[in-house]
Order: C-alpha cells, then structure tokens, then sequence
C-alpha cells in the first residue's frame, strides 16, 4: 500500500493566538485566515498585481536599507526574495481571494509573509523566523496597507497598459491601415439607419477604424498619467507616520527606475490615498475603446453576414467549424468574442465606479475590487485585441463585386441629383425607381431631367465615394514599449 507523505507543520503567532502552517508554505498565519475566510470565487490576485505589489516592497527594501531603516543584510534578503519572485518563482504562494478583507489588507500580509519567509531562507534561517526578518516591522517598514495598495494599483496599471493593451492598439491600428489601403479602390454601398445611404470605400470604412483606435490610445493614455503620482509614504492615513523623511522621494524614484517610467510623489498624500478617481479616469477611457471596438465587432459580423442571405461584403477568416449540427458552416467568432470581452469591461467600469464612492474618512475600502477589475480589463481588453488582429483583421478578404453592386443598385445614389434637380424630383425618382424597379438613371432620362453625359458625370461611383483631403491631425505616439519588472 502506498503510504501518503508526512506533512510537517510549523506554528505562528499572532493576535489572535497561534495556527499550524504547513513547513512548505511560505505564506504564514495572516494569509492562512484569509483563506479560511474568504473561500468566495477561487480567483487569485493577477499575476501583474503580483508583481507591482512585489515591485513596491523591492524599492521600500532599498529605500530603507540605504536610509538606515533597516539593515542592509535584511534589505539585500528581501531584495533577493523579491527579484525570484519577480522572475517567476513562488506564484503559487499568493492564494487569497480576490474578494477579501476591505482595503487590501490581507493580499498585503501574503506578499509580506512570503517575502519574509524566503528572505529567511535567503540568510540561512528557517520560515517562520520572524524575530529575525518580520512580515510587519522589515518587509513593511515605514508602509501601510493604506498607502501601497493604492500604489500597488497604479503600478499594475501602467504595467499592464505597457505590457498588453498599448501593443495591442498599435497592432491593430497597423492591421487595419493595411486593409485601408489594400481596400481603398472597393466603392461599397454605405448604410444609415441600416438603410441603403451614398456609396463609401471599402478602404476608408477600415481607415476610420484605424483612427479612432488612435484615438483612443491617446485618451487612454492622457488618463494613465493619474497613475504616476504615488501616495506611496503616506503610511496608515496620509501622516507618513513611521517613515523616514527622506523615504517618500526616495522610494518613488527607486520605483521609477524599475518600471522605467517617470513616478513622483502626490502633492497631497492623504488625497492620493483616499481618492479613486485615477482608476475611475483610466476605466472610464478603457469603457470607451470597449464602446467602438463593439461597434466595430458588431459591423465586421454584419458586413461578413451571409454567406447567401446577408451582405458578405467581407470574408472574415473561418477559424473553427460553426455548428454542432449544420455542416460548412463558419461563425465570425473573434469579433463575437470581442464583444463579449468587452461587456465585461463595462461592467467591471460600473463596478469601479460603484467602489470609488465607497470610501470612508481616511480610507477606501473597496480597493480589492478596484485593484482586480482596472488590471483584469486592461488585460482581457489588450489580449482581445491583439486576438482580434492576428486572427481576423490581417486575414480579412473582400467581396468586390459584391461590394459594387450593392452601391450600384442603391436608391441613396439619388442624393447626388439634389442639387441638380432638387430634392423633390430627387425623391419622387427614388419612389418611383422602388415602385417600378427601374433604374435612376433610366427615370431621369425618360423624364428629361438631366442628359445623358451630365448624368453620367454626377453618378460616377468613383467621384461620389472619394474621401476628401484632410491635413494630418498629430496624435499619441503609438505606445509599444514594454516596462520593466525587474
């Protein structure tokens, strides 16, 4: 018979009184509570807030050591213990739930306890030791709950904007200039109100995209500026009790230089600690891309719809069989996905704005939240679209002949006559041509309204659906670099 291994325990302490841990764990007695406590979702925190979260306590471990706040064998440790994580090691040991204690609180203590206990290991000690390096007084020396979870959530942020969603904007705007310019000779039919309107290119309906997800990296963007001033230094209520004079400045440069991106102190701690609405500015700009890029998932079904009884305008590229039960078919798939993904992101919009006015006095409680939904739809929303790109954008076909007979056949051609014949007679041919089946040009003929040449010249397809020339509007660089973790 097969013996189940021995598990060996070691016991902690705190407040509350004492708890058998597992030897191989690194977490410790806190985070054991909260597991207890919240076995709510079985989601565990993002890998990025992960690694924000570890970021700060690498920079405070520096910025402590060098400030004399504590010792530079312990700060060397957790800097050590901080960089493996960092690399990838240990992530198995972050396990509280996403909904958990109000602010933070218990995420912060597993992120303490396991970085206490590897720098344990790291000085040749054992986990649990914490007279020797401490959860509470070395690893979160001079912090807060209070004051690095805000933080932690700035940093994720920006992470994850460099990491994920500004690549996959600059993918997909490059996708779709391609298709603006293989596409730009293909006169269409264009549609308002889902009604027939005046002929458009095919080319510029992909262009139009192209800007408006310019656009929005631009907004985007301009909001994730809210993410670089840190109340980082505050500590418990914005007092920067327990810090060292020098730690606030100190500490935001240390950060700056990890992730490569400019960071500074808030002018006002307390705000910077209270105050939701840089995460509220940066969800409301990520709803708003969500917003197009529905409209924009929503058209390319349409306009793929067929493919004998819709418009087929497009071929999307099939990427998996359609139907259980009905053979050869092919489903527009990604941009389903797409806005599926984006549903989401407003949601997750509606619950951050729900959290952000939620605080309390010195603190908002509802941070977890905020932290988990401002991460997570950066993420799912850059993964989207990057999806989007590969498996859909850059592989689109067009239909042109479809294309063309659509704008051929379509009774808003007559908008063109207007200032020729005016708007009555324009619409009585638009009646007449729907009633009788004859064309507009044949009824304009046949009632003397226009010659020939002239006709011609004013339902010139090519003329009628040409953009006119713009100067260039100067947008956002395109933001493709990724910030550092280490």
């Amino acid at each position: 018979m097969n013996q189940k291994p021995t598990i060996s325990y070691r016991t902690e302490s705190d407040s509350m009184g004492d708890k058998q841990i597992p030897s191989t764990v690194y977490y410790g007695i806190q985070t054991l509570r909260a597991v207890e406590n919240f076995p709510i979702s079985g989601i565990k925190p993002l890998s990025t807030y992960v690694d924000a979260c570890v970021l700060i306590k690498k920079a405070a471990a520096i910025a402590n050591g060098e400030l004399g706040c504590i010792s530079e064998d312990i700060s060397q440790a957790i800097v050590l213990a901080a960089d493996e994580i960092l690399a990838g090691k240990l992530r198995d040991q972050f396990v509280v739930d996403v909904y958990q204690a109000g602010a933070g609180t218990s995420h912060h203590m597993n992120v303490n306890e396991v970085l206490s206990n590897r720098a344990l290991e790291i000085m040749g000690d054992k986990k649990g030791n914490y007279k020797r390096v401490s959860p509470n007084d070395h690893v979160n020396y001079g912090q807060s709950t209070n004051d690095v979870i805000p933080t932690a959530i700035r940093i994720g942020g920006l992470l994850a904007l460099e990491k994920t969603l500004f690549p996959a904007l600059s993918e997909a705007v490059v996708a779709l200039e391609n298709k603006a310019e293989e596409f730009k000779n293909i006169v269409k039919s264009g549609r308002t109100h889902l009604q027939d309107a005046v002929p458009v290119r095919l080319g510029d309906t992909f262009g139009a995209w192209a800007q408006i997800l310019r656009e929005h990296t631009l907004r985007i963007d301009r909001a994730s500026d809210d993410l670089t001033s840190l109340g980082l230094g505050g500590s418990a209520a914005g007092t920067g009790l327990n810090t060292h004079p020098e730690y606030c400045q100190k500490v935001a440069e240390i950060l700056s230089e990890l992730i490569d991106r400019p960071l500074k102190p808030a002018r006002h701690l307390m705000a910077a600690m209270q105050s939701m609405a840089p995460f509220v500015n940066v969800s409301g700009a990520l709803r708003n891309l969500a917003q197009d890029c529905v409209k924009m998932s929503h058209d390319l079904r349409l306009m793929d719809s067929g493919p004998k009884t819709g418009f087929k305008e497009i071929q999307l590229p099939p990427v998996q069989p359609g139907s259980s039960i009905m053979p050869g078919k092919y489903n527009p798939v990604m941009a389903e996905m797409t806005s599926m993904v984006c549903f989401q992101v407003m949601g997750y919009d509606s619950a951050i704005a729900l959290a952000a006015q939620a605080g309390q006095l010195e603190l908002n409680v509802m941070m977890p939240l905020i932290a988990y939904n401002l991460i997570h739809s950066i993420e799912i929303l850059g993964n989207t679209i990057s999806a989007l790109s590969t498996k859909c954008l850059e592989k689109i076909e067009a239909k042109p002949d479809r294309c063309l007979a659509y704008a051929e056949g379509s009774l808003a051609l007559v908008t063109a006559l207007n200032t020729h014949i005016g708007y009555l007679n324009a619409a009585a041919v638009a009646k007449e041509s729907l009633e009788t089946g004859k064309s507009l040009r044949q009824i304009v003929l046949e009632q003397g309204l226009m010659n020939a040449e002239d006709l011609a010249k004013v339902l010139d397809l090519e003329k009628m659906s040409a953009m006119p020339e713009y100067p260039a509007v100067e947008t956002a660089s395109t933001k493709t670099k990724p910030a550092s973790a280490g």
